[in-house]
């Protein structure tokens, strides 16, 4: 299953592509700079910061800062990681910035209930820009 993550609220679809990765299936996520967290902008941009910060240099916790990888630690969020089931299900989850070359645009599915636009408000804020406040290089 290859999820096309443009305008999609990235916890709703982080959800839906970890029940399928436990059920068996690759699941790979392309365009996850695109993706959208709802709340405000500042204070998401905040929280973000405060878990980028946690922890020391050396122990972690480790926080990323580039999209596919926060987009994939969302999703790792939502597996039992710690059992066998979870670390086999997060091996077949694959995030990408952008579309890698070789993918067929053809075959993207998109998930219709994590639709940025079935917020009843307009707070959102784009992952590209939080990570862009953490320190991202692209």
């Amino acid at each position: 299953m290859i999820i096309d993550a443009n305008n999609l609220i990235v916890g709703r679809m982080a959800t839906v592509a970890a029940k399928r990765a436990l059920l068996g299936e690759n699941v790979e996520v392309v365009n996850c700079e695109n993706t959208y967290i709802s709340g405000g902008q500042y204070a998401v941009i905040k929280e973000y910061k405060v878990k980028r910060s946690r922890g020391s240099i050396r122990k972690g916790p480790f926080f990323p800062r580039m999209p596919d990888r926060v987009v994939k630690r969302i999703i790792r969020g939502m597996l039992p990681r710690k059992t066998d089931r979870g670390r086999n299900a997060l091996k077949r989850v694959k995030c990408y910035m952008g579309v890698p070359e070789g993918f067929d645009p053809k075959k993207f599915e998109t998930i219709k209930e994590a639709d940025v636009s079935k917020l009843p408000s307009l707070r959102y804020v784009q992952m590209k820009r939080v990570c862009k406040e953490l320190g991202a290089r692209k």
